[in-house]
């Protein structure tokens, strides 16, 4: 399992986040977390992982910033951290999880908890919801939160308040060691409704368990286990080429086929989502390249667990 790096200089920076930078590497399109990496600037000495992009992979079609060899070497680990991000591997950290300081609630107590099994599917159901959640990464498909456009572009509309990284993901407000402890800690906090979800870019091997949505599987046993109401995101599509993800997605089916307890299932038929274009609108709204015009029923679906779960909010 090799890595693949690659030793170049900083050509530019196109957008620099607090918790991402955009920015080109001898030209061509990299990101660097500087949580990680430290902060980076044009001319810096720097070597990237450039597999995803050899590999052409049509989520991943940048480098990555593994190390700043001008000003990234030595860096403090975070204060009071020692639990272990990715123990053993050659980029191990250590940060603090909620676990360590904060209680946890016994049970969600009807707490509802919506399970995306794409990233794509966190904006309309947020914009049903239409009140302010804890979103959840969990693993599945892409591990960093700053990764995402959309869940910064919620916070912005004030439809996500706080965000946690669960398991291997990493840099949300929270970090927590497991979806199960997420949750609990959501509920701990008053939160009135958790959108769980794997970050972008799925995990997918064309068959039927071998893919990242079977990770809301587990989110969804979790909060059944703890007393709350897991609520599934349909994944459907009349405009997917696959005919796998035709209709009623084969994700969908899978992650069903392994809730051990009661989920409320949002089947878009069955759920009003008059207005969902208005309530979604000014946000982003994408999913394999298509959006609203071209995949209406992609986000109509999703739509539909928002509306499911504003209705079951205490």
């Amino acid at each position: 399992m090799p890595l693949t790096l690659r030793r170049g200089s900083v050509t530019a920076i196109t957008e620099e986040l607090a918790e991402l930078v955009r920015l080109e590497v001898d030209g061509l399109p990299c990101i660097a977390y500087p949580g990680l990496t430290g902060s980076v600037r044009p001319g810096d000495d720097v070597l990237v992982n450039e597999q995803a992009r050899l590999l052409e992979l049509g989520s991943g079609g940048f480098d990555v910033l593994y190390a700043n060899l001008t000003r990234g070497l030595g860096l403090a680990p975070e204060d009071g951290a020692h639990v272990m991000k990715w123990p053993y591997l050659p980029g191990q950290l250590a940060l603090r999880h909620a676990e360590e300081s904060d209680r946890l609630a016994a049970t969600l107590d009807g707490m509802p908890v919506v399970c995306c099994t794409l990233h794509s599917q966190v904006v309309p159901v947020c914009a049903a919801i239409g009140r302010p959640v804890t979103y959840v990464q969990v693993q599945g498909g892409g591990l960093p939160v700053p990764l995402s456009d959309a869940v910064r572009a919620l916070r912005e509309r004030g439809l996500i308040d706080t965000t946690i990284a669960s398991g291997p993901c990493f840099g949300g407000d929270v970090e927590c060691a497991n979806v199960a402890s997420a949750l609990a800690w959501t509920a701990e906090q008053g939160c009135r409704a958790a959108v769980c979800a794997v970050g972008p870019g799925i995990t997918g091997t064309d068959s039927r368990l071998g893919h990242g949505a079977l990770a809301l599987a587990e989110a969804a046993n979790a909060a059944f286990a703890l007393g709350g109401r897991p609520i599934i995101a349909v994944r459907a599509s009349e405009a997917d080429t696959r005919a796998r993800h035709r209709g009623i997605s084969h994700h969908t089916q899978a992650v069903l086929d392994l809730c051990l307890g009661e989920v409320v299932v949002a089947w878009p038929d069955e759920v009003d989502t008059a207005g969902w274009q208005e309530a979604c609108a000014g946000l982003p709204l994408a999913h394999m390249g298509r959006g609203p015009a071209d995949d209406a029923t992609f986000f109509r679906s999703a739509f539909a667990a928002g509306v499911v779960a504003r209705g079951l909010m205490q």
